[in-house]
């Protein structure tokens, strides 16, 4: 009687049970969609939202946008994404600045990491040190003696407050025992075109959107932030190769995709189905081979303790470096 109740009860539950798999697996954007960009067009979170925007449609038959919201350093556009509908619809080209670094950074900050849900890593590669070329220096070391015999006549731009780019200079002038003056962008765009015109000086910006101006000549660059040589520029050191004082110099930057927190699990996990597929074709292999960046594929599961642990590291370099600032 037991086995017999016991099979009721199953069979009872398998329609309940298929209902939910059917809800996760037939999820599927049946209006427009939005993929918020926290920075000004031009820079990798641009790109990747553009790139992801024209997959999702060609996919879903459906429209899909990018839409810039700069400023804050990424914040206004997080927090533009967490007033829309949980609904799938809204997606945010998240990067390490506002995803990473700001929980420590800011004092004011209006969200926690729990307020958005982890879709999908994209990409990852290092900082490149760009100079304007009359800046008269080919060397990181020639480079820190004309910094220290023009102590805070440099300046040195950054595709945001609160962004790795920044981050990427603070540390360095620290470590350095330099001084220059930092003047935030909103994106990376922006930024390139005020370095190539030669009002500022030197910036750190993500090689993969710098990468097209240094082959051109318009910057020159000095070095890679990454522990490692970059495949598509080998002949840069990194950073903490050039000076004693750079020995423990490294940082990694990367841009994914993150939801509204309350989103549907049915619809993260179409999604992040989606970014897998277009990081897994051959022509989004050699873009971003290109761009010098690496592939970053993986479950919600895998870039959510990415994140965790991204906001760990950046924690202790900010305590330690005593950084802390408002978002204006």
């Amino acid at each position: 009687m037991l086995h017999r109740r016991s099979a009721m009860q199953a069979c009872l539950l398998l329609p309940a049970i298929a209902r939910a798999q059917g809800d996760a697996a037939e999820w599927r954007p049946t209006q427009p969609m939005r993929i918020v960009v926290p920075a000004a067009p031009g820079g990798t979170t641009d790109i990747m939202a553009r790139m992801l925007s024209q997959h999702l449609q060609s996919r879903f038959g459906i429209n899909a946008v990018a839409d810039n919201r700069s400023g804050g350093g990424g914040t206004i556009g997080t927090m533009d994404v967490l007033r829309a509908p949980a609904d799938g619809l809204t997606l945010l080209s998240g990067n390490i600045g506002p995803q990473a670094i700001a929980y420590s950074l800011f004092r004011n900050l209006q969200y926690r990491p729990e307020s958005l849900a982890p879709v999908g890593n994209m990409i990852r590669g290092p900082n490149a040190l760009l100079l304007h070329p009359s800046i008269p220096a080919r060397t990181v070391p020639e480079f820190v003696a004309h910094l220290k015999a023009n102590p805070g006549k440099l300046a040195y731009g950054s595709s945001g407050v609160g962004q790795s780019p920044h981050l990427s200079g603070v540390w360095f002038c620290q470590l350095t025992g330099t001084e220059a003056t930092h003047v935030p962008f909103r994106g990376a765009g922006p930024l390139m075109m005020d370095l190539v015109a030669g009002n500022i000086q030197f910036s750190f910006d993500n090689l993969t959107t710098s990468v097209q101006q240094i082959r051109a000549g318009q910057v020159r660059a000095l070095a890679v932030t990454s522990a490692d040589r970059n495949a598509q520029l080998p002949d840069l050191p990194p950073l903490r190769e050039t000076m004693a004082e750079l020995a423990n110099y490294e940082v990694n930057t990367w841009f994914g995709m993150f939801a509204h927190g309350n989103t549907p699990p049915g619809a993260i996990a179409v999604l992040n189905r989606e970014i897998n597929s277009f990081l897994n074709m051959a022509e989004t292999r050699a873009r971003f081979a290109q761009m010098g960046g690496v592939p970053m594929p993986g479950s919600p599961a895998d870039f959510s303790a990415f994140v965790q642990a991204e906001i760990a590291k950046w924690r202790g370099v900010i305590q330690r470096e005593g950084l802390q600032m408002d978002i204006s």
